[in-house]
């Protein structure tokens, strides 16, 4: 699993700038969270389901990252249990696919709890206010609501965004997600009703295209075929309105709580 060798161009930027990441660009986040050795340093409470901070080294190599066993996930009434950690990854997969450089390097792999997802701790700008942000029009929030639209987040809360220190967005915590039924929760619904631009139009084309090749093939590791069909069925009704979803009347828009 990790980034593929090619894929649609999204601008300049990298897909992680390393003074978000510790130091480690992409590709050598991605090879420390494969191959290293992780020690639990602290879990955070604050999570519904085991989330485990570590520290992790290979060689001469150290970065930190999180940690999600799937024996520690909460089992939920509308998701089976046991697969949040493939959900993350998957989010990961579509992100890296499109080189938008939200979901931060995520992979599957076993650990001191077993099986689960093993993602690269992302730095904050603690001087930005989230509440602030989360009802600004600001660009990058703009790419996630469409980017959570593609992958039904049921759970975009304002503590899942973590402006860095690059100034980039990144985005956290995609568990509940590419369910087959429309569950879309999020606080990012600025956008809602408006236009796709050109690029947003077109970077739904290359995913399209992308999920009947090599990207659907690692999915299909991941999800079942019902909610790769889902998935590719989003992406087309994106394409075919050509605007970005209202909220739903059958579903709670706004994830509770908010933050």
């Amino acid at each position: 699993m990790g980034v593929p060798a090619a894929g649609p161009p999204q601008g300049r930027r990298l897909p992680l700038d390393p003074i978000d990441g510790g130091g480690l660009d992409a590709p050598a986040a991605l090879d420390l969270l494969r191959r290293g050795e992780l020690t639990v340093s602290a879990r955070l409470a604050d999570a519904s389901n085991a989330t485990l901070y570590c520290d992790i080294t290979a060689g001469e190599v150290a970065g930190r990252c999180v940690y999600k066993p799937v024996r520690g996930e909460r089992s939920l009434w509308d998701f089976p249990d046991g697969t949040l950690a493939a959900r993350e990854l998957a989010a990961y997969e579509v992100s890296a696919y499109l080189d938008l450089g939200i979901v931060p390097p995520t992979v599957l792999r076993d650990g001191p709890f077993g099986e689960g997802m093993v993602q690269l701790w992302i730095d904050t700008d603690v001087t930005v206010d989230l509440v602030a942000l989360t009802r600004s029009d600001d660009p990058q929030l703009r790419r996630i609501a469409l980017f959570d639209a593609v992958i039904n987040n049921a759970d975009r809360k304002g503590g899942h965004l973590l402006p860095a220190p690059s100034g980039r967005i990144h985005g956290i915590d995609h568990g509940v997600t590419f369910h087959t039924e429309g569950k879309l929760r999020t606080l990012l619904w600025t956008w809602r009703g408006r236009r796709l631009l050109a690029e947003e139009t077109a970077l739904l084309g290359c995913l399209r295209e992308a999920l009947v090749g090599d990207l659907g093939d690692r999915l299909a590791e991941l999800l079942t075929v019902a909610e790769s069909g889902a998935l590719a069925a989003r992406v087309d009704r994106l394409l075919d309105e050509g605007r970005f979803p209202l909220p739903s009347g059958d579903w709670p828009p706004i994830p509770w709580p908010p933050f």
